[in-house]
């Protein structure tokens, strides 16, 4: 019997991975000649080496172009492609199942109850001090932190609204959707089926997730981060909520910059305040891992009920 297209077998994990990084470098190569042909009908020249200084006036626009094809090329376009390669629809193929209010509340509640565990786990990481002989390493990895830290508080510089809004899209909507796509969707899952082990597969694809952003003094937040969104995208079997999830954290972000801006706080002190005493780590871990608990369970109860519904 002949397979319809619908239902011929995947590639293999091994070949969608190399599928990935392939349209992930082609990625690259096609956003960086987009941001040329942008910054050229923007500003009448292809690119302009002062234009990567912080004292210039596009720096801000210059790096949201940048940043933004970057995101669509290097994460969103290989996910997509993926799915296409493998004749399926993208909803189909990564798992797009309408989300439930209750999940949503509880997506909700994860990540407020987990953000003292993410910010003692930051405190953690901005200690790490490299062995002597490897000072010109840690001295490399300081510099690069720096630039990306003047970047970020450049970017989140808002002075009205639509500023705000537009930081909302560009940093919160985009990267959610693009990353999660890349990160749960494609490579969790290609190493789901590789190692035939979800959370080998799960804590692998959030290392990469990681790791990929080269900011060496925030690694272990955001690998947490990641290893919760695969949690969260494993036990449900739908995008939405990690991705929901991935939204919410890079929005809190956003809107924390533009409160501490509106009442005169400089961005540089957001990295420098303790904002929860030692007993309400403990608190968030306990309350993190009970709602993590229940959210397995009633995941799992709610997929019961669709099979159930199918038969």
């Amino acid at each position: 019997m002949n397979l319809t297209e619908s239902e011929r077998p995947e590639k293999s994990p091994y070949l969608q991975l190399l599928s990935l990084g392939l349209y992930a470098i082609a990625g690259v190569f096609v956003s960086s000649i987009l941001a040329l042909v942008v910054l050229y009908f923007m500003y009448g020249e292809f690119m302009n080496s002062d234009w990567l200084l912080t004292t210039d006036p596009k720096f801000v626009s210059v790096n949201r172009v940048m940043i933004s094809l970057q995101q669509i090329g290097l994460f969103l376009a290989p996910a997509l492609f993926l799915a296409l390669g493998e004749g399926k629809r993208t909803t189909v193929f990564y798992g797009f199942k309408p989300p439930k209010t209750t999940m949503v509340l509880l997506v909700i509640g994860i990540m407020a109850v987990s953000m003292p565990i993410l910010e003692f786990s930051m405190q953690l990481n901005q200690k790490m001090v490299l062995p002597g002989f490897l000072k010109p390493l840690e001295h490399w990895m300081k510099t690069q932190e720096d630039a990306a830290m003047a970047t970020t508080e450049a970017l989140l510089k808002m002075d009205h609204i639509g500023t705000y809004l537009l930081n909302i899209a560009l940093i919160a909507v985009l990267p959610a959707v693009s990353e999660e796509l890349m990160f749960r969707g494609a490579i969790q899952r290609s190493l789901g089926r590789m190692f035939n082990n979800p959370h080998l597969a799960i804590w692998v694809a959030a290392f990469v997730f990681s790791a990929i952003h080269i900011q060496f003094y925030g690694f272990l937040p955001r690998f947490l981060l990641g290893a919760g969104f695969g949690y969260i995208y494993f036990w449900t079997k739908s995008l939405w909520y990690s991705i929901f999830a991935h939204f919410l954290n890079n929005a809190y972000a956003v809107t924390a910059a533009w409160y501490m801006q509106k009442n005169n706080i400089p961005l540089s002190e957001s990295d420098k305040t303790t904002y929860f005493q030692w007993y309400g780590y403990i608190i968030s871990v306990v309350l993190t891992f009970l709602i993590f608990k229940y959210f397995k369970n009633k995941a799992s109860k709610d997929d019961g009920e669709q099979l159930d519904k199918s038969f």
